[in-house]
């Protein structure tokens, strides 16, 4: 398995606490609680309604804990792992109030980023073979980038910038208001600290053969086709990393990645990919 370094819990705990208080509302769970005995205790558990990958379970972790202390959860499959129709991910257990209580956010949580995970792992097996990294982008769902990320690292991808601060990147509409490329690119270099890279997008080989002469760090080839895509990484010959981008998916991401680029972004990945349908089951 792949070497994921968990999220601390100082990070999830906001998003988990958040998410119930707008669930509980103003008066809490009140069919669990007039339904549901107080001290029954019960036996859940996580199961996958179809195959993919995990991701967030974590955040379902919180989400049960932050009811109530007592719910206990033992992991079977852990995130970033494959799993097949009908597996158990995760037994859930102690007071039946809390877990139904908790159980939307948890699964809100967990099928979502699994899905992303999910999504993420198709594209990186259409790779196979290939060079290029798949990496996520900055279109994800606000208050989520950080956990929307790290399910991609669990489906075997990697990450792009994680916000405006920590790396450069001129796109069309910064070119047009600087008055050009190569105004563009000096303005940027001269603002730069010494540790943040450069990468500029380009929607043409002419345009890129602009930005060479100026050694970016990065170029992004937005919505090049794969004959221009090979084209250009011949031109780039190592000289800058390369990114593919626009509209690429798992069906068109293998002739992409043959063109030789260094990484292909797909904002899909954390904006529009399906959940991974997973339900909470009782034991007994």
């Amino acid at each position: 398995m792949m070497n994921l370094s968990p999220l601390p819990t100082i990070m999830l705990e906001p998003l988990a606490r958040a998410a119930l208080l707008e669930d509980l509302g103003r008066a809490g769970d009140l069919t669990s609680d007039a339904v549901v005995p107080k001290n029954h205790h019960v036996t859940t558990v996580l199961a996958a309604r179809q195959a993919g990958t995990v991701a967030g379970l974590d955040l379902a972790m919180l989400a049960f804990r932050l009811v109530d202390h007592n719910v206990e959860m033992t992991v079977h499959r852990a995130d970033g792992s494959e799993v097949a129709q009908g597996e158990a991910i995760a037994s859930v257990i102690g007071p039946a109030r809390a877990i139904l209580t908790a159980e939307r956010t948890a699964l809100n949580f967990l099928c979502h980023l699994s899905g992303v995970a999910t999504a993420t792992a198709s594209v990186v097996a259409a790779v196979h073979g290939h060079r290029a990294k798949i990496v996520c982008t900055r279109k994800t769902t606000p208050g989520l980038r950080a956990v929307e990320k790290y399910a991609v690292r669990a489906g075997g991808g990697a990450n792009h910038r994680f916000g405006l601060d920590d790396a450069i990147l001129i796109k069309d509409n910064h070119i047009a208001i600087a008055g050009g490329i190569h105004p563009a690119i000096e303005r940027a270099r001269s603002g730069a600290g010494h540790l943040v890279k450069i990468e500029i997008e380009v929607d043409t080989l002419a345009q890129l053969e602009e930005v060479l002469a100026l050694t970016p760090d990065a170029v992004l080839l937005d919505n090049m086709s794969v004959d221009e895509l090979r084209q250009a990484v011949t031109m780039v010959a190592g000289r800058a990393i390369t990114e593919a981008s626009g509209r690429i998916t798992a069906a068109t991401a293998p002739a992409i990645a043959a063109t030789g680029v260094d990484l292909i972004s797909i904002g899909w990945l954390t904006h529009s990919a399906p959940i991974l349908d997973i339900g909470l089951d009782f034991v007994g």
